[in-house]
């Protein structure tokens, strides 16, 4: 398996560095005649009461979540990239490394915030997200380094993975939302990799015994995360009526808000934990920390 060094990673990025206004903008415009995200993702099929016209409708609404959701996690994400910056570890590419690193997140919540007003524009009706950033940025940095690290992996691995295994090789998707996931996925295949090695510096003063109660704060901000999907299930209901003007009845609202917050589930937390190079990355800090998360893996399914 080839070994990355900061230098490397950072030579890589900058020669798949792109720019915004390349995937956005003019005739590069978001297709509302068809689906933004995979089925794996949306998950509409389960809910035999809509239909086909309705079932594309939610999977833009999930598609607005989505986007919004990455926009949201890059702002957790850039304020652990700057700490990190502060630190010197002796290796003479590895703040540049991160600085480079940190540019393109900025440059990604950018990304997303462009892609959400051509969104706006396009769908005509206004769907809801969780929030405040600042509130959820604060709750994701208040735990220790480690279990940020650990989180941080995650998604990065998780965002990878995403276009690779479930956006690239679908045809039916809209090909505009698949530039925006394969460019994101780009720079983010780097940056989960800078990810592991700045896992691996905070693993060499740690204990096994640190190491678990990391595991126990990464479960935590995923409990926390898991009730703000909750909360964007119901959002995503309130956008779905509004949108179709179609009152759903009590069981098919209890119906809709099951399947939805497990997709969410899936899509932000279950992928993320069950993703092999996270584990491979986990199971390299503590075999134990990855027989955890696997374990836990199975109720975000």
């Amino acid at each position: 398996m080839q070994q990355h060094t900061y230098q490397t990673l950072l030579d890589v990025s900058k020669r798949v560095n792109w720019r915004i206004d390349d995937i956005i903008g003019g005739d590069k415009k978001l297709n509302f005649s068809k689906p933004f995200l995979p089925e794996t993702f949306a998950r509409t099929e389960a809910l035999a009461f809509l239909s086909d016209g309705e079932r594309l409708t939610l999977n833009h609404i999930r598609a607005h979540g989505y986007l919004a959701m990455f926009g949201l996690v890059e702002e957790c994400i850039l304020p652990f990239v700057n700490m990190a910056i502060e630190h010197d570890a002796g290796e003479p590419h590895r703040v540049p490394a991160l600085l480079q690193f940190a540019e393109e997140e900025v440059k990604h919540m950018e990304l997303f915030r462009r892609f959400r007003r051509e969104f706006a524009a396009g769908f005509g009706s206004e769907c809801g997200f969780i929030g405040p950033p600042e509130a959820v940025r604060d709750a994701f940095l208040a735990h220790q380094p480690m279990a940020v690290a650990i989180a941080t992996l995650g998604i990065e691995w998780m965002s990878q993975a995403h276009y690779v295994e479930s956006v690239r090789d679908d045809a039916d998707l809209d090909p505009q939302f698949k530039s925006l996931l394969k460019h994101h996925w780009q720079e983010e295949s780097q940056h989960a990799r800078i990810d592991a090695l700045l896992l691996k510096e905070l693993a060499r003063s740690t204990t096994p015994e640190k190491v678990d109660r990391a595991i126990d704060e990464y479960f935590e901000i995923g409990a926390f995360l898991d009730g703000g999907l909750k909360s964007l299930a119901q959002l995503d209901l309130e956008s779905f009526e509004r949108t179709t003007g179609r009152a759903l009845t009590p069981d098919q609202q209890e119906q809709f808000l099951h399947v939805q917050h497990q997709a969410l589930r899936w899509t932000f937390l279950g992928s993320a934990m069950r993703n092999k190079n996270f584990l491979a990355a986990l199971g390299e800090l503590s075999p134990k920390a990855r027989a955890r998360v696997e374990e836990a893996s199975a109720m975000f399914c």
